[in-house]
């Protein structure tokens, strides 16, 4: 796990939270696995870019305010 990734985890997590959505709606909206989803928030995968926008997009945020 980089420092990076997992910075960019917890940012999701926490825009995830204060959106009051949970992992799993998140997970579907982005139309990936929630056991994927929870690995992404733990900094344990390296994201796409791709995939960083998609999960901006179902947050309803710019994908610049996940990056550190």
């Amino acid at each position: 796990m980089t420092e990076l990734a997992s910075k960019i985890g917890q940012s999701i997590r926490q825009k995830r939270t204060q959106s009051n959505i949970t992992q799993e709606s998140l997970a579907l909206q982005c139309g990936i696995d929630r056991s994927y989803m929870g690995r992404i928030e733990r900094g344990e995968v390296n994201l796409t870019v791709e995939k960083l926008y998609e999960i901006a997009r179902a947050l309803e945020t710019n994908a610049k305010e996940l990056l550190p």
